[in-house]
């Protein structure tokens, strides 16, 4: 007689808590459009290498060596106080990135916007089928990256999913089943439009240690660490200092009250700000 299939409760309270942290695109020094979106309100996301490599170290000497997790799908094993290493837009500099996590033995989750594969400052399929040959989780990350994909129609988010899924999976040869929400937009129909296109890992942008089930899928929060963030920092939050993590979650719901409130004149203040510090 088979095993009783595990009621959403149960699995809900044995999901193990971890440390995921949201990197995006590693360039050369100054070189900011070499990799990934172009523009200073992308810019402000991307480390140029040597500050890169600190925070690699720094995040390394803090846990001790260790290892990193990768889910590459629900069934994936996580163990309590697991480290995970995202990187959203997988620009150019992902196989570069990929060589800097493997000289520990580490390996990250690569996240792709499909329609911008094999356009400037994008991977091409090649790029992305090496990465995930290498030992490293391809995932989508929508079709054409919306800003605000909490406000996308059911249609809309449907198309965003299914068809960057599919791409991938075509790609890869392998069925695509983890995602990241561009811009930190989630809501629960981002959630169950995902689920429906095969995605049983979801990652967001909340900064938690606490994973959660939504319609069935294992939804993932993340510090995410902006240029300007020092390597101490980054070693403190992967080691799970409760300071450095409560001063990412007062900031992160600062940040998303203002949102909520300036819907899409916050993107527009965001990108003047960033131009003009640019």
């Amino acid at each position: 007689m088979a095993d009783p299939v595990p009621s959403l409760e149960a699995r809900r309270s044995a999901t193990p808590k971890c440390i995921a942290l949201l990197y995006h695109d590693v360039v050369p020094p100054g070189e900011f459009s070499s990799s990934g979106f172009p523009g200073a309100d992308a810019d402000a996301y991307k480390f140029e290498r040597p500050e890169f490599e600190r925070h690699i170290q720094a995040i390394y000497d803090r846990r001790h060596g260790g290892h990193t997790a990768t889910l590459r799908n629900f069934a994936s094993p996580l163990a309590n106080g697991d480290l995970l290493l995202t990187f959203d837009d997988a620009g150019a500099s992902a196989p570069l990135i990929a060589e800097t996590l493997e000289l520990r033995g580490w390996r990250g989750h690569f996240f792709v916007p499909t329609d911008f594969i094999g356009t400037p400052g994008f991977m091409n399929a090649a790029e992305i089928r090496d990465v995930h040959e290498r030992g490293h989780v391809i995932g989508s990350h929508s079709c054409s990256h919306p800003m605000r994909m909490a406000f996308c129609s059911a249609s809309q988010l449907k198309q965003e999913w299914n068809k960057s899924v599919k791409l991938l999976s075509d790609i890869l040869g392998i069925s695509v089943q983890v995602a990241s929400v561009p811009g930190g937009y989630y809501s629960k129909p981002v959630a169950e439009e995902a689920g429906a296109a095969g995605i049983e890992v979801l990652f967001n942008s909340e900064p938690t240690t606490h994973p959660h089930l939504a319609s069935e899928i294992l939804v993932v929060g993340r510090f995410s660490i902006q240029r300007g963030v020092s390597a101490e920092t980054a070693g403190q939050i992967a080691s799970a200092d409760w300071r450095r993590i409560t001063q990412q979650y007062l900031f992160w719901n600062a940040k998303k009250i203002a949102k909520r409130l300036g819907g899409s004149y916050y993107l527009r203040l965001r990108k003047a700000v960033f131009e003009r510090a640019s």
